[in-house]
């Protein structure tokens, strides 16, 4: 038996998804008196944006079934030890990393949230799983949190955070990636920057679209 599928973590999972499920009205309140306009403008900005992530501050922005999944097998296949994630939220994406680490035999979670209420539940649910052990949480801006203290390899990458920062964030992360790293990010069509850089060969990655709005790169050797 796999830790995913372990009694405890699955029905912790369906409990979590569940609750994303619920959220997404309470999401669309939070930013009912916006254009779409002024939404893609928060959403692509690389100043403004805590005005936005302010106003989600209680709801679980969480990965899909589906990338969990992803994440799990991309995490589990390469063997991974030492994995940095961009946004934490909750904890879902966090979870499926971490219990890929175990079934790897342990390693090494990195990552970073500025949200302090859900450094909180994400922490409370990590210790539900019973995956706490294998996660560091790191408060606060992540061009700070992630600029020091990283592994000297990375096997993969999650950009699940402002998508504004997502060239930056890979700026700090990039001479780390070994040959073969993988690099996910969510709702990656809100970086067109990011898709640029990774979607080019000559910038080092292979990389497709994977359902709908992830994008799935790998570092090339």
């Amino acid at each position: 038996m796999t830790t995913l599928i372990s009694p405890a973590l699955a029905d912790l999972l369906e409990r979590l998804f569940a609750q994303a499920s619920a959220a997404v009205e309470e999401t669309r309140l939070a930013v009912a008196d916006l254009s779409d306009a002024d939404q893609a403008r928060l959403m692509r900005s690389k100043t403004d944006y805590r005005a936005l992530y302010g106003r989600l501050s209680n709801v679980p922005l969480a990965v899909s079934r589906e990338t969990g999944a992803l994440l799990y097998m991309l995490a589990r296949g390469s063997r991974a030890r030492n994995i940095v994630e961009f946004g934490t939220s909750f904890g879902i994406s966090t979870l499926h990393l971490a219990a890929a680490l175990r079934d790897n035999g342990g390693g090494r979670l990195i990552t970073s949230e500025f949200e302090s209420s859900k450094v909180a539940r994400a922490r409370d649910n990590l210790v539900a799983g019973g995956l706490y052990d294998l996660v560091e949480i790191r408060e606060g801006d992540a061009l700070q949190t992630l600029r020091t203290g990283l592994p000297d390899t990375i096997d993969l990458v999650l950009l699940d955070g402002a998508k504004a920062l997502y060239p930056d964030i890979l700026d700090l992360v990039e001479s780390r990636l070994k040959p073969g790293a993988f690099v996910v990010a969510d709702n990656a069509d809100d970086s067109p920057d990011y898709l640029a850089r990774v979607r080019s060969p000559a910038n080092g990655y292979t990389s497709v679209p994977f359902d709908g709005d992830v994008e799935l790169s790998m570092r090339l050797g």
